[in-house]
């Protein structure tokens, strides 16, 4: 379904039990991702909940209509809840969308009953990790080069994010399926200016570590102990300065543990919702 919210056509996708619950799921990867893979991951708990779905500007099947800021995007998610008529809304991010989750329960305290925090990260501090792993994975089409412009903005062209994740994405999960992978980049959406602006402008301003201990609502930190691009040190300082949190670290996991342990990690989501 698509709704124009903020002068921007969104498309959105509301799953599962009317009477339940409400679930926003957020994804990451700005201008590469969509809502696509936390449908397929989560589905399964409309039996419970409402999930709802939503494809951010400039990413997916959402216009392209900048700007790409957290600001924007914290605003059209809220204004999709409004639009629902929802009032209280328990949030998943994963990855980048784990940056948007934590900076709207901080701006709105009051319109989130708890949130789950997959693979994502309070600042930038340990880039330099995924940089060094990526670096020594000696991955053909991995350089230090493309991996600089790659965090750093500065993409090109659609075709040649394209061939630059088509590198890294080894890098992502512990069982590698090159046939999953090809299918995956066949059926991507690729933005490169919305990559671009979130890399070379949100990250680089990014950092709510010093606000960490004003969330109040119950959190749920997860991460799979090989994750690559948001290390386990970004989740270990997120356990340690949210004050409310459950903290669950996935033994066979990558940046992945919703997909790469997909029964586990909904046994755990549901626990954490239910108590």
């Amino acid at each position: 379904m698509y709704v124009t919210l903020n002068g921007c056509k969104i498309y959105y996708e509301v799953h599962g039990n009317e009477e339940g619950e409400t679930i926003f799921f957020i994804h990451g990867g700005p201008g590469m991702s969509d809502c696509r893979g936390d449908v397929k991951a989560f589905s399964d708990l409309g039996d419970t909940y409402r999930l709802v779905f939503l494809d951010n500007r400039g990413s997916g099947r959402s216009e392209t209509v900048p700007p790409y800021t957290h600001e924007q995007w914290i605003s059209d998610i809220d204004a999709l809840r409004e639009y629902l008529g929802i009032e209280e809304v328990h949030m998943l991010g994963g990855s980048y969308g784990g940056f948007l989750t934590l900076e709207y329960v901080l701006r709105y305290p009051e319109r989130v009953k708890s949130i789950i925090l997959r693979d994502t990260a309070p600042n930038n501090k340990n880039n330099h990790l995924s940089i060094d792993k990526a670096m020594k994975s000696n991955l053909p089409g991995i350089n230090k080069e493309m991996l600089d412009r790659l965090f750093g903005g500065e993409v090109r062209s659609n075709e040649e994010f394209r061939e630059m994740t088509k590198a890294i994405l080894p890098l992502y999960t512990v069982e590698w399926d090159e046939k999953a992978a090809e299918e995956k980049l066949n059926n991507t959406y690729f933005r490169y200016e919305t990559h671009n602006y979130a890399f070379k402008v949100n990250k680089k301003q990014y950092d709510v570590s010093d606000r960490l201990n004003q969330i109040t609502c119950p959190v749920l930190i997860t991460v799979g102990i090989h994750d690559w691009v948001t290390p386990v040190e970004y989740s270990d300082e997120m356990a340690v300065k949210i004050p409310n949190n459950t903290y669950i670290k996935f033994e066979n996991s990558g940046h992945s543990p919703h997909v790469e342990e997909n029964e586990k990690y909904l046994k755990l989501v549901r626990e954490f919702l239910a108590g």
